[in-house]
């Protein structure tokens, strides 16, 4: 898939972060990531972002990496296009990249680098440096410690013609607007705040209709109905959603730092597709938050 094909894919439909699966001694347990994958299939996501944030990438050593990818591909080849997460500093950040492509995947998700903070030249030079190192498409990922500019991501694509994605992770509604009015239609936007359903009928109208779904996770049928409705103007249907379920599950993931993956983990144990816990420094949800998200699923029905 050319960076340009994988732009396309990445302009419609609902995009997700597959969960990570882990054994009770917290190794990766790739028979059980199969299985969450065959799972998750039917019901449509147009791609998905394996080791991702909501992947644990952060906790992955890069043989696992290498696992978690090599899995997803094998699983989801020639129905879903992979794109693998990367991140940590510049040299890490490219050795991801590039096992990434060497694997087969159709893309990275480029991860912000870690803890410190970067002048816009660095950034630059950062996201210029892991674009060059392959021939795939890369989406850059503005949150945490990598804040560019719409001057600077003009510079990159005049410079990265794979760089064909800005998922956006800060919510800085001036700073987005004017990245989506300078750099037009040169890149996919893809909205990407925790809980993004909730962001999303706002960043449709500044010109970002695509987001990636955490809870696709554990309820993908409500996921899937929340995009189509949202693809289709049916506020009727998003407000009931964001109202009955959304603005609940964010109290419940408020309760603690981290929450926004160990909600989704504590999610998909509720419905039966564990995933084991998460792994330190994060912590799982205390069993009365378990008990409150469970009867917000239990509304929602089926999935």
């Amino acid at each position: 898939m050319s960076p340009q094909e994988l732009k396309v894919v990445l302009e419609a439909g609902l995009l997700s972060f597959p969960l990570t699966d882990f054994d009770a001694q917290l190794d990766f347990a790739p028979r059980a990531y199969a299985e969450r994958l065959e799972w998750l299939q039917p019901y449509g996501a147009s791609a998905l972002f394996a080791a991702g944030g909501t992947g644990e990438f952060f906790s992955l050593e890069p043989g696992e990496y290498s696992r978690v990818i090599q899995v997803a591909l094998d699983t989801c080849r020639g129905r879903t296009p992979i794109l693998a997460g990367a991140g940590g500093g510049t040299r890490v950040a490219i050795q991801y990249a590039q096992e990434a492509e060497r694997l087969g995947a159709q893309g990275i998700l480029l991860l912000p680098h870690y803890l410190t903070e970067a002048s816009q030249a660095g950034l630059i030079a950062h996201v210029e440096a892991v674009c060059k190192s392959v021939t795939f498409g890369v989406v850059v990922y503005n949150r945490g410690a990598c804040k560019l500019t719409p001057q600077s991501l003009q510079v990159l694509a005049d410079r990265c013609p794979n760089l064909i994605g800005f998922k956006d992770g800060l919510g800085d509604i001036e700073k987005f607007v004017s990245i989506r009015q300078t750099l037009g239609n040169r890149f996919a936007y893809l909205g990407g705040l925790p809980t993004a359903e909730v962001f999303a009928g706002a960043y449709k109208a500044m010109g970002c209709p695509v987001y990636s779904s955490a809870v696709f996770n554990f309820i993908p049928k409500t996921a899937m109905d929340f995009y189509r409705a949202h693809a289709a103007g049916d506020t009727a249907t998003t407000d009931r959603l964001i109202r009955d379920f959304f603005l609940p599950y964010i109290a419940i993931r408020n309760k603690a730092e981290g929450y926004a993956v160990s909600i989704v983990k504590a999610g998909a144990t509720l419905v039966g597709h564990s995933a084991g816990p998460v792994r330190p420094p994060l912590s799982d949800l205390l069993p009365a938050e378990v008990e409150q998200l469970a009867a917000l699923i239990a509304k929602l029905g089926p999935q």
